[in-house]
């Protein structure tokens, strides 16, 4: 399958890095592989990302689905002429995590010229399903400065 990104001379590394000093970064979310058509990232289910029961808080999965998805909408895209932002997004919790990472996983339904609609699994440790998301983004075309 022939790659969906703008550029093939992206790192984990660098999106890593990219996310330094966001919320991505102060709960722990990590991107961990770039496919030709998805992009996996994990994030720990700990004092950071749980609600007041031990259970993963649901807003924790919405923006680490969001994370995921907007990232690779921003991979798509020509850099230079255009950005994206997220549009609308729904998550389906369906099963509680108390420890450990949650695993998701981004990839595409739909990749238009102005709106990217991802399907987004996230799941735990053991491979079961916790949430199912999808996140529409909007591709802008990029403001000149001045």
């Amino acid at each position: 399958m022939k790659p969906i990104w703008f550029s093939l001379d992206i790192s984990l590394d660098q999106l890593n890095e990219n996310g330094r000093n966001t919320m991505g970064a102060w709960v722990g979310m990590e991107f961990t592989e770039i496919g030709s058509n998805y992009l996996r990232a994990m994030m720990p289910v700990d004092h950071r990302t749980v609600q007041p029961y031990g259970l993963l808080h649901g807003g924790a999965s919405a923006a680490l689905a969001e994370t995921v998805g907007s990232v690779a909408s921003a991979l798509i895209i020509d850099p230079e002429k255009q950005i994206c932002v997220g549009l609308e997004i729904n998550a389906n919790h369906v099963r509680g995590v108390r420890e450990g990472y949650v695993h998701a996983i981004a990839t595409p339904l739909h990749i238009g010229s102005a709106t990217h609609v991802w399907d987004i699994r996230i799941t735990d440790d053991h491979h079961k399903l916790v949430c199912v998301s999808r996140l529409t983004v909007a591709v802008l075309a990029k403001r000149k400065e001045g």
